[in-house]
């Protein structure tokens, strides 16, 4: 395989901005830097615990918060303290074609920073797994390299890394990636970590956001919201698909909102009134 120019400017790059997570004490996977604020994308499936330990690509380990993990998407959000980072550049997962050169980092078996490359195959769904959109590459990856970056020749992320199926490897594209963290922030100006289910509300299909966690200060605490919850509309409008949940939060300044939610009996409709405080609560 002939290699781009600038290849191996382009590699260390991408392994400055690739991390080691490890959670429970041991190493989970990988996961990459988003931003000198300290955001770290990895897998859900890497991360088991509310506080993580993620190393840097020269050895430094850093205490990482959750501040998301997907319930619909393999994807979580970690916060590590700022300093000396290096952020990866996303690029358009639709821009990729079948034959186009990828590269992946990761920390397979405990070699930190290695790196595999090879081509993609297609773009599309996975039979079995839903109608989710993956990047399909014939690229050689291996436990550990989960969560890590996937890029093109430039250096840009096109995905993040997976799983294997048969002998081809599976990456969650750069534009679902960027829809999680959108996601992330809107749930950290509300104050809670959720996960989206579809459920029945007087026989018809909804959508809620079931608070798994709440952050201390936060609106969901004044609110008195508790772990449980499930917050099914705003302002008297039910959700009735994710894009309804996702919007419903995203808000440049203090604003108030009523939020309706159930605890326990989904047949009773609770209300709540509280105020949003994006700048205050945001993720990043």
């Amino acid at each position: 395989m002939t290699f781009p120019e600038g290849f191996g400017e382009i590699v260390e790059k991408l392994r400055r901005s690739t991390v080691v997570v490890a959670s429970s004490g041991r190493g989970g996977g990988s996961g990459f830097v988003t931003d000198e604020g300290g955001i770290v994308v990895t897998n859900a499936h890497v991360v088991s615990t509310r506080v993580v330990q993620v190393q840097l690509w020269d050895g430094e380990m850093r205490e990482a918060r959750v501040l998301a993990r997907g319930g619909d998407v393999d994807l979580a959000l970690l916060k590590i303290p700022p300093g000396g980072l290096a952020p990866v550049r996303f690029a358009e997962s639709a821009e990729l074609r079948k034959g186009d050169f990828v590269i992946a980092v990761g920390n397979p078996f405990g070699f930190i920073g290695a790196v595999t490359t090879g081509t993609v195959r297609s773009v599309g769904p996975v039979r079995g797994l839903g109608e989710d959109f993956y990047v399909h590459a014939a690229i050689r990856l291996a436990p550990g390299n989960s969560g890590g970056p996937l890029s093109n020749a430039r250096g840009e992320v096109v995905g993040v890394n997976s799983m294997v199926v048969g002998n081809t490897a599976l990456s969650i594209p750069a534009s679902r990636v960027r829809e999680f963290m959108n996601r992330a922030r809107m749930e950290a100006t509300l104050g809670v970590l959720g996960r989206r289910v579809p459920l029945s509300l007087n026989g018809s299909p909804h959508i809620g956001l079931v608070i798994m966690e709440i952050q201390r200060e936060s609106s969901a605490e004044a609110a008195a919201l508790l772990p449980g919850d499930i917050i099914i509309g705003v302002n008297d409008r039910l959700f009735l698909n994710v894009t309804d949940v996702d919007e419903a939060f995203r808000s440049e300044g203090e604003r108030m909102m009523r939020l309706q939610f159930v605890r326990g009996d989904r047949t009773h409709i609770r209300s709540v009134t509280l105020v949003l405080h994006p700048r205050r609560n945001q993720a990043a």
